[in-house]
């Protein structure tokens, strides 16, 4: 399968769905190399990603305002010569300059189906709610906080007597599997974005490879 893409994780916690992403790209699934890790405070993510030999930058929260934060971040996209973004539960905000600079390259994954629940806890807040059903999002980055273009989504059942914990165990897995799918997608030129409206090509060729401006 032909390269088509260097990319970024950002993640702030456990890091499974940089696991997955890594898996697919390790089995040639994606095509894509992954040249970068993350990171907005140190966490089992960035210690997994260094054992593993990927390049990290962690730009802590604690410990530096936003904006050198967002610079220290910019920096290395630029030095990886990143054109892909996925941010895979990262808490903190991309600035506008980044997310226009990598306008329909950057996707987001969020625990909840969107509109409904954006922020932080989606779960806690389907759970809060009383729904049915809930489920992940996967999408576009905007400067809206979980505002994006929708790329992709799934649905789950909250069961009766459900914890945070139980939802969330069934939750992950369809993060991780949303994540590679739509990442796939992308990556192969698939997606056709009109304002709000996003339409995968399920009939191009897997293999066509792109060119991007990686300066």
């Amino acid at each position: 399968m032909a390269v088509t893409g260097r990319l970024a994780v950002f993640c702030s916690g456990q890091g499974s769905i940089l696991r997955a992403v890594f898996a697919a790209v390790s089995a040639q699934e994606l095509s894509c190399e992954l040249t970068l890790v993350v990171a907005d405070r140190q966490c089992p993510a960035v210690d997994w990603a260094q054992a593993q030999g990927l390049p990290t930058v962690v730009a802590d929260r604690t410990k530096a305002p936003w904006e050198q934060r967002e610079r220290q971040v910019e920096a290395a996209l630029r030095g990886q010569r990143i054109s892909h973004l996925v941010l895979a539960g990262y808490m903190s905000r991309l600035g506008t300059a980044l997310v226009r600079r990598y306008a329909n390259r950057a996707l987001n994954v969020h625990p909840s189906l969107l509109p409904a629940f954006p922020g932080r806890d989606g779960i806690g807040q389907a759970l809060a709610h009383g729904v049915k059903v809930t489920g992940v999002t996967v999408h576009l980055v905007s400067d809206a906080v979980d505002g994006g273009p929708i790329v992709w989504q799934d649905t789950v059942a909250v069961l009766p007597g459900d914890d945070w914990q139980d939802l969330r165990e069934r939750v992950a897995p369809l993060e991780q599997q949303g994540v590679v799918t739509a990442l796939g997608w992308m990556l192969n030129e698939r997606l056709s974005v009109n304002g709000r409206q996003v339409t995968i090509d399920l009939g191009r060729d897997l293999d066509a490879g792109s060119d991007f401006d990686l300066r």
